[in-house]
């Protein structure tokens, strides 16, 4: 099933970011820079392992072409795994092959199997951010590189998601963010949301570089007014409170 992103979103984009009318995609578009990153990195012979994959809704959801190409790996690296908790992933098109995980056990994995280990909007998800950590950091290689998006703590996104218990975000989100499906949400607890957590849980065992930063609004109702706001708010706070996390971590 295919999903194309609203008209309305799409307009809001290419009123408030000219350059988006050309490619689709705007100077601040977190997952072309994300990818770009793991772009720069990413080797033919490369194992990689998307962790929770789902069901592949960032690229089944996505209307820009080019997009679509830099963050799907398939094809581009010798083999590309997918895992998640939900058994949706063994029907994820855009993986090499998937395993369904129980949470906070270990992974179906043999050591240093991974060169590379990606992890879109997963981290704020997780229960035992510890634990995931370990697992993460003993399937990846001696000099490879663990990559997260995921919200910063300190954000908009996650101060907002806290103030609702986890049981009403559905409902919220069917507002805030129409275009969004209901299997898409996942309860939250950010414990693996901050530089400080990130260094705590891989610090010892790898590099961390991590950047909070800001990217297109993707909570605005779809109504120009809050998008314009939220643009602005984004453009003038302090780095500490930017709504994104994007995490790289590469093992020693």
């Amino acid at each position: 099933m295919h999903y194309t992103e609203p008209v309305e979103n799409q307009d809001l984009v290419r009123r408030f970011y000219p350059e988006s009318n050309i490619g689709g995609f705007s100077d601040v578009d977190g997952t072309v820079n994300f990818f770009s990153q793991i772009a720069a990195v990413l080797q033919p012979t490369d194992y990689v392992l998307d962790f929770g994959a789902g069901r592949g809704e960032p690229l089944f959801d996505d209307n820009v072409e080019y997009r679509r190409r830099l963050s799907n790996l398939q094809g581009r690296c010798a083999h590309l795994e997918g895992c998640d908790i939900d058994k949706v992933v063994l029907e994820n098109p855009f993986l090499d092959h998937a395993e369904v995980i129980q949470p906070d056990c270990p992974l179906p994995y043999p050591d240093a199997q991974f060169d590379i280990v990606i992890a879109r909007w997963v981290f704020e998800h997780l229960h035992d951010p510890e634990q995931v950590a370990r697992e993460l950091l003993r399937v990846v290689k001696p000099g490879g590189l663990i990559a997260a998006m995921t919200p910063n703590k300190f954000g908009s996104i996650a101060l907002a998601a806290k103030l609702l218990p986890n049981r009403l975000h559905a409902r919220a989100l069917n507002s805030i963010q129409p275009s969004r499906k209901p299997e898409d949400v996942f309860p939250t607890f950010y414990r693996l949301n901050t530089p400080a957590a990130l260094r705590r849980a891989f610090g010892d065992k790898a590099e961390v570089f991590a950047v909070r930063r800001a990217c297109e609004p993707r909570y605005h109702f779809e109504n120009p007014l809050v998008f314009r706001a939220m643009r602005w708010m984004d453009k003038h706070l302090p780095e500490a409170l930017q709504p994104y996390l994007f995490a790289y971590m590469r093992k020693f």
